[in-house]
């Protein structure tokens, strides 16, 4: 290491041009000439001017003052991450003599660890003659904080402090909060046990800064019993330690002693900061007690602490979790200081509960705000949007991410897919899909699930195994999304080939939902006796959902008894869920068996409640509408009904099975169809030219070909001709069959 700092490979940094950084000797001095009789030149400062106040006019006379300055250049340049102003530092350090001062060392060390030059680093502390207690926590502190992409230097931690114990060098309490939060990143507690008796041993177990770190550990692993022991030997406990408790109960849900805790600190007469009202919100919003969420809202603003913007943040979070958005919504609105984290909580908390309005308006006061959205903010707009199924602001956000490059983040682009997909554009989530430079795991598992929810089975198996042609190792969420497209388009062998992949190639546990998969493709295939011996040969018994997806399929194939034999289990997992009878009194209405469709809806209105009405939504001009069966809430009610009542008496024609037009005898051109499903809603003016035309045509000369009631064929003297496999009229009208005239 010192040869490397002498060597000319050192960038030349100057702090300032155009003076060069070094040590300026007198003309008459001697070559040699001992360091404390030198005239030192002010160094020039660069990044570190901003910093560091020095005057450039002081001239240091004395090796003290250069000392010092050099030590507190280091430290800035430690603080700062100034790697290349740091080894020039070193260089100069060498240069002037105090290369073997301990504490020059030292912050030589803590630049190099800083930086995060782990082998700089080593190599440094190789070469240091003398290590006192600093510089093992220097080293020992610097490869334990590195460890986030190396487990290994986590071990090389406890090699350092092993050494250390071997060099006879004692440690401190800042070695053990370090030795604590290696055993956490390791999940170790066997280590952390052993470091406990140690530290015991030579009497640091009083100490309230590592009992901190102990009961942290503790805390980490799980091990409650033991964090509360190690918590209550320590007598004198500062209010960190306090938190820490706290916060191990609440990390596994134990109210009662995270209260108990709670009530204990505040005798003890500490009265709590922001930390601890967080932590105990946070544990209301986990559990979903608004209740007391509301209590600790009431003692924080007794405290002051909702000025706090941590503290406000996680309150917003609380009556969110807690599914009180109006609650929410005030909490947020009383905030005095916001900042992302507080936005975007609020925008979370909308898009849970599926108000993609109420978080497209938030987002648009954040920007005017002066906030920029990251990507947790846009990924929650899409989610909330695409549950809502509004395109319009999808769209809206897809054109910001583009605008500001946030098109590039593959959780951006993951979210657009999945929104797309739930809106029914598929082409719009598979342009998305395109645009990933590289598609991850998620990436993958969401455009093949779009593909499956719009019924596209050939190109979703298409798609995943695409994407094990590149090397990805698919996961339990995927072989869902395929599963579930082979089930709903009957591609029986495919669906067989992909779980025996997933079972036997990658070692995949099914899930349920994989055997409901399984059941509902066999079932849709005809192939009950298959379908019910994968429900009996299951490691584990049947749920609700493939039951259902069981006794569906035996509807479709009219197997009663197979149907008895799963509405049996289904009724016992689920007793008070009223879908599972209307399941199976639709299984006896089919079958016209009605004393049995009474006994099952006799069951359903014993033990279930009022049924949830389904509904149907449809988006005109940016806003939703919802509609459930006679439904007269709309404020557009009347219209609807008048408009849907023009509808049916121009369809009462048409109430047979088949399609039949109306078509000229001459150009054959299309004036209606009675598909229900395709008819398009026209405004006032496209019906009003319709009935001029019709007016036209009624005196025209030309004849017209009509499928209608004899009352309509003898007012426009016209013959009939059958369009359809059967005769389209109401049974009155006298046509002949062949299709020529009378």
């Amino acid at each position: 290491m010192l040869s490397k700092c002498r060597s000319s490979s050192i960038p030349t940094v100057h702090f300032f041009p155009p003076i060069p950084f070094s040590a300026q000797t007198s003309q008459n001095a001697p070559k040699h000439e001992d360091p404390s009789h030198r005239t030192y030149s002010p160094l020039p400062l660069s990044r570190l001017r901003a910093k560091m106040t020095v005057s450039e006019s002081t001239q240091f006379t004395d090796p003290r003052p250069v000392h010092s300055f050099c030590s507190d250049a280091l430290k800035v340049s430690a603080k700062m991450g100034f790697l290349p102003e740091g080894k020039q530092l070193h260089a100069h350090i060498i240069k002037l003599g105090f290369y073997n001062v301990l504490s020059s060392q030292n912050h030589i060390l803590n630049v190099y660890i800083r930086c995060k030059e782990l082998n700089d680093a080593q190599r440094l502390f190789g070469e240091m003659s003398v290590r006192n207690v600093v510089s093992w926590n220097t080293v020992i502190c610097g490869v334990v904080d590195c460890s986030s992409n190396n487990r290994s230097n986590l071990y090389l931690g406890f090699s350092y402090f092993r050494r250390m114990l071997l060099e006879k060098v004692g440690p401190d309490y800042i070695t053990f909060n370090s030795m604590f939060r290696a055993c956490i990143e390791l999940d170790d507690a066997v280590i952390g046990r052993e470091l406990h008796c140690f530290m015991m041993k030579v009497g640091f177990n009083s100490s309230s800064f590592v009992g901190s770190a102990l009961v942290n550990l503790y805390a980490k692993c799980g091990l409650v019993e033991d964090a509360r022991r190690a918590f209550d030997g320590v007598l004198s406990r500062d209010l960190v330690l306090w938190n820490v408790m706290v916060s191990c109960y609440v990390s596994n849900c134990l109210v009662e002693e995270a209260l108990g805790v709670f009530n204990l600190m505040r005798l003890g007469g500490l009265k709590g900061d922001e930390f601890t009202f967080s932590t105990l919100l946070s544990l209301c919003g986990a559990l979903g007690s608004c209740n007391f969420g509301k209590q600790i809202h009431g003692l924080i603003v007794r405290k002051s602490f909702d000025l706090d913007v941590q503290v406000a943040s996680v309150l917003v979070d609380m009556y969110a979790k807690s599914e009180n958005i109006d609650d929410a919504r005030k909490a947020f609105d009383r905030m005095a200081i916001r900042n992302i984290v507080s936005w975007n909580t609020m925008i979370v908390a909308y898009g849970h509960c599926g108000d993609g309005k109420e978080a497209m308006k938030l987002l648009r006061k954040m920007i005017r705000a002066d906030f920029s959205p990251n990507d947790l903010t846009l990924s929650s707009i899409l989610s909330s949007c695409g549950n809502l199924s509004a395109t319009s602001e999808i769209m809206q956000v897809h054109a910001f991410t583009v605008k500001f490059g946030f098109q590039l983040v593959v959780s951006i682009s993951n979210a657009l897919i999945h929104a797309y997909s739930k809106c029914g554009s598929i082409l719009g989530a598979y342009e998305c899909f395109r645009s990933v430079l590289v598609p991850d795991l998620v990436t993958w598992t969401s455009i093949v699930c779009a593909h499956a929810f719009h019924g596209l089975a050939r190109e979703a198996t298409n798609l995943f195994e695409k994407m094990l042609s590149y090397g990805l190792r698919p996961d339990p969420i995927i072989f869902l999304g395929v599963l579930s497209a082979c089930s709903h388009g009957g591609l029986v062998k495919e669906g067989l080939h992909f779980f025996n992949l997933m079972t036997n190639y990658y070692q995949i546990v099914p899930h349920s939902e994989h055997y409901t998969c399984l059941t509902d493709l066999l079932g849709r295939a005809g192939l009950l006796d298959e379908a019910f011996d994968v429900l009996t040969l299951m490691p584990t018994e049947p749920g609700p959902n493939t039951l259902g997806a069981f006794i569906g399929a035996c509807q479709v194939h009219k197997n009663v008894e197979l149907a008895k034999w799963a509405a049996e289990k289904l009724f016992a997992l689920e007793p008070n869920k009223p879908v599972n009878y209307t399941l199976m009194s639709n299984m006896y209405a089919s079958e016209r068996s009605w004393l049995d469709v009474a006994g099952v809806r006799k069951m359903m209105r014993d033990r279930c409640d009022s049924k949830v009405p389904g509904y149907s939504w449809v988006e005109i001009a940016g806003d939703v509408h919802t509609f459930v069966s006679c439904d007269k809430s709309h404020p557009q009610s009347v219209e609807n009904f008048l408009l849907k009542d023009e509808l049916l008496l121009k369809w009462s024609f048409a109430s047979h099975s088949e399609a039949y037009l109306i078509l000229d005898g001459e150009q054959g051109h299309l004036f209606f169809a009675n598909s229900i499903n395709k008819y398009e809603t026209t405004t006032m003016e496209s019906r009003e030219r319709r009935d001029k035309e019709g007016k036209k045509r009624k005196n025209n000369t030309k004849p017209q070909i009509c499928l209608s009631d004899r009352e309509l064929h003898k007012e426009n003297g016209t013959r009939g001709r059958r369009v359809g496999p059967t005769h389209g009229c109401s049974g009155a009208c006298d046509m002949p069959r062949d299709g020529k005239g009378m």
